[in-house]
């Protein structure tokens, strides 16, 4: 009899991958830190991409996956732990995830542990921090002599290639064939979960929730997949963007800092912006964004929010907001900016538009949208083409076939009849 296997127990949304793991370009680095005894080690990347996974892959090929703690500097709960390993510093192996929500005075103290321990080298103790990027900054601005004595390992948002061979784990899993393998790869911005997230999707619209008995072609529209993810997660992340843009109150006519600071995160590649770099860069909102920023207004801003917190994260010590969430960060990347700028209630504020064409063609006329993008294309003027949307021009679709060419926020549409 074959084994039942569930689409949602390959691509997981969520949880360490059973099916398909990969192992990231970091991981011999990261096994030969956490194999030495007695060296702690501080792991810093964007969220979502996998580095929390690989840990514990790693600790479970070493066999010491039940013997270590996993604390977390973002749940309560954990706490009263963290207080007892850095007060009466016990023995063991443990784990400080989220380690950049801790604060500035846990910092301070674990970066004095974290030198202690490799000052006497104990075989017996071992701290591993992990945070998104600039993590270790923190504790190097409180201990500056840390930098020799740890192993710091920064992780990358993952290659279109890693992606892809995550992809291959689950088709091979499931017997089934993702036509749109490349587009989910491309448009994942280096997160496996957001990768995962596709994959399910594309899975879901096909009709394939487990494995299939004989190989299967998963025939989709990247497009279509892509806006039913971002109509899924746009009911919990809308609200959270809109009360970030809108600050502690709107001012309609105003520059928008907070807005300008969610537009500028939405298109940095590791998911973080440095204040000071992003001004420099736009020297025209240092009066707005820069005032948030040192009267402490931004701080203040996202403490008195949870659900800011949820997805938001600002180093006051770096000067660096990075995002929490890699769904609200595959969110923030495909906002129609223009129109999400007059939902919040600002005025007078435009953006770029995304492209300068959008083409909308029915299956039969494929040959010349493709050749007219292609031309477009070599004149520099950006195209919306979604090379598999004919299937859904059907006038019971037209709504699913016309939201991503509006989505798109072009300057022109151009329609093929």
């Amino acid at each position: 009899m074959t084994e039942e296997v569930l689409v949602e127990s390959v691509y997981k949304t969520s949880g360490i991958p059973t099916h398909t793991f990969v192992e990231p370009a970091e991981y011999r680095s990261l096994l030969i830190s956490l194999r030495t005894p007695g060296k702690c080690s501080i792991i810093e990347g964007p969220s979502g991409i996998g580095k929390t996974t690989c840990v514990l892959k790693i600790l479970e090929s070493l066999g010491v996956k039940s013997e270590t703690k996993l604390l977390s500097g973002r749940n309560p709960l954990h706490a009263p732990e963290i207080n007892r390993l850095l007060n009466e510093k016990p023995e063991g192996f443990y784990i400080v995830d989220d380690f950049h929500r801790l604060s500035d005075a846990h910092k301070a103290q674990f970066a004095d542990y974290m030198k202690l321990l490799a000052d006497i080298e104990d075989p017996q103790r071992k701290v591993v921090a992990i945070g998104i990027n600039k993590a270790g900054k923190s504790l190097i601005d409180y201990a500056h002599d840390l930098t020799d004595r740890l192993d710091f390992i920064k992780f990358e948002a993952n290659s279109d290639s890693k992606i892809l061979e995550m992809i291959a784990k689950g088709e091979l899993a499931l017997k089934i064939d993702i036509d749109i393998k490349n587009e989910i790869a491309a448009n994942s911005h280096g997160s496996l979960q957001i990768a995962q997230n596709l994959c399910l999707q594309a899975c879901i619209e096909a009709g394939v929730t487990e494995r299939t008995s004989t190989p299967t072609r998963i025939s989709v529209s990247y497009q279509f997949v892509k806006e039913k993810v971002i109509d899924a997660i746009s009911m919990n992340f809308f609200p959270k963007a809109k009360r970030f843009a809108s600050g502690k109150r709107i001012r309609p006519e105003g520059r928008a800092p907070y807005l300008m600071l969610l537009y500028w995160l939405s298109s940095s590649d590791d998911w973080s912006i440095s204040i000071d770099d992003i001004l420099s860069q736009n020297p025209s909102h240092k009066g707005s964004v820069g005032q948030i920023v040192e009267k402490g207004f931004l701080i203040e801003h996202i403490s008195e929010n949870e659900d800011i917190q949820a997805v938001l994260h600002f180093d006051q010590q770096s000067g660096v907001l990075a995002i929490e969430d890699p769904k609200f960060m595959f969110y923030i990347k495909n906002i129609a900016w223009s129109t999400f700028c007059r939902q919040v209630g600002f005025k007078g504020i435009e953006f770029p538009h995304h492209y300068d064409f959008a083409l909308s063609f029915a299956g039969e006329v494929r040959n010349i949208a493709e050749t007219l993008t292609e031309k477009l294309q070599e004149r520099e003027i950006t195209a919306f083409y979604d090379f598999q949307e004919q299937h859904r021009i059907l006038a019971n679709n037209v709504e699913d076939y016309l939201a991503p060419i509006y989505r798109s926020e072009s300057l022109f549409v151009l329609g093929y009849v």
